[in-house]
């Protein structure tokens, strides 16, 4: 028998582990039923590294991610009422979603009615078998597999097979997220699903997925390893042009690669992932005209926020390019700590985007050579920085020492001498030979 909790623990950073353990105490403490599952577990399996943290508890988790929050210092991203879930962001950069246990169903309008469920109830509602996997974080069962549609067995062939038969008329996005998780993974598509999906686009169900859903489904790509794949795997499959049609016919499969290989030059966690979206959208729309812009906003009800954050992004990111660009930048530290503290979502822009020669020179040197530099610093050498953390004294002495650390002179390495030459006796008598 396999101990699954040693295996989530070794896929797991320091950070998620004691998120982990802060999600279990708080969930004995409310006297829940607390479960991983999801995303989570698939990855797990699969030997992909875990990327969220999905829970499930048999109850209404609400108030218990409140006080998560207030006592760990992690920020509530997002909360759905309507499904009792959470969306936690934790100071160390690590994400968990709490949800209650339920079973939802298609409504009048395009409404779900959820009702609180049974963990194995939860699991039998799912969308792909490779999803509907949990394991028990309970102090009298912990590290119990729960696999009522043998999805483990899924994970092993690499195959995505759906729940349901009807999974995808209950839920039409599923034909999106199908694409999607068939891309990121590399899993092949189930016979029978395959069949699925045909029967559920004949009856044309893709139409009656939700504006909101579609924008939801969209961000979800914009924070994937390979989005323009995904985006021509849509393509292909004639899904594309439900987020719009201009996105159909004026999408530059080379202006999302290099926007994939600007994601690739900035730190891979959840608050970087979660800024791609601002410049994702400008990529994805750079050739659309104003009034198909509008169009696009109001068809997918993008909102306030999300539009200022693709919107307002050149000009936000012009003023780092002018920075980066300035003569008095002469030193590795200048850079440093200029880029450091800047928005993610500008310097991707101006990876992208700048054509300036400095500024794309200063970036790169920052995320291959000064940016490593730092993180190359041991916890015995902060220890010698003056003040006491969080202190004004302490961020100086920081600073300066950053300062020092990047700005110094490598010693240079003097060549060996020669190696004398040999004894006259000794090449005399070679001459002679």
């Amino acid at each position: 028998m396999s101990d699954y909790i040693y295996i989530l623990e070794s896929h797991l950073s320091p950070d998620q582990n004691r998120v982990i353990e802060e999600i279990q105490a708080a969930a004995a403490q409310a006297n829940m039923n607390l479960f991983l599952t999801g995303g989570a577990m698939r990855d797990m399996l699969a030997g992909f590294r875990i990327r969220d943290l999905d829970f499930v508890v048999e109850g209404n988790p609400l108030k218990m991610a409140k006080g998560l929050a207030e006592r760990r210092g992690a920020s509530l991203a997002a909360v759905d009422e309507t499904r009792k879930s959470a969306e936690l962001l934790f100071p160390s950069g690590v994400t968990a979603q709490i949800a209650m246990a339920r079973q939802e169903k298609p409504g009048r309008g395009g409404a779900r009615i959820v009702t609180p469920a049974t963990i194995q109830e939860d699991l039998r509602c799912r969308d792909f078998t490779a999803n509907a996997i949990a394991l028990s974080l309970n102090r009298a069962s912990r590290g119990l597999l729960l696999d009522p549609m043998n999805g483990l067995a899924d994970v092993e062939r690499r195959e995505l097979r759906s729940v349901s038969t009807y999974g995808f008329y209950d839920d039409p996005v599923r034909l999106l997220r199908l694409v999607r998780l068939r891309v990121r993974l590399g899993f092949a598509v189930e016979e029978r699903t395959r069949m699925q999906v045909a029967n559920a686009r004949e009856a044309g169900v893709e139409k009656q997925i939700p504006r909101r859903a579609l924008g939801d489904e969209l961000r979800r790509i914009s924070t994937e390893d390979s989005p323009a794949e995904i985006l021509k795997a849509l393509e292909e499959d004639g899904l594309l042009g439900l987020f719009s049609a201009p996105v159909a016919a004026k999408w530059n499969p080379a202006a999302m690669a290099k926007f994939e290989k600007a994601t690739r030059m900035l730190p891979d966690d959840f608050r970087t992932r979660r800024l791609r979206w601002g410049p994702f959208l400008y990529v994805l729309t750079e050739k659309f005209t104003p009034r198909e812009k509008q169009a696009f906003i109001k068809e997918l009800e993008l909102a306030k926020s999300d539009v200022d954050a693709w919107q307002k992004l050149e000009s936000r990111a012009k003023k780092l390019e002018t920075a980066l660009r300035s003569a008095r930048i002469r030193k590795p530290s200048h850079v440093y700590h200029l880029v450091a503290p800047a928005a993610a979502d500008e310097v991707l822009f101006l990876l992208y985007h700048s054509g300036l020669k400095p500024v794309q020179e200063r970036l790169r040197n920052y995320f291959q050579k000064y940016l490593p530099a730092v993180q190359e610093i041991t916890p015995e050498e902060w220890a010698t920085v003056e003040g006491v953390p969080g202190t004004a004294k302490h961020t100086k002495a920081r600073t300066e020492f950053i300062t020092t650390r990047l700005d110094r002179r490598p010693k240079k390495v003097e060549p060996p001498p020669p190696p004398p030459p040999p004894p006259a006796e000794i090449a005399g008598m070679r001459r002679g030979r």
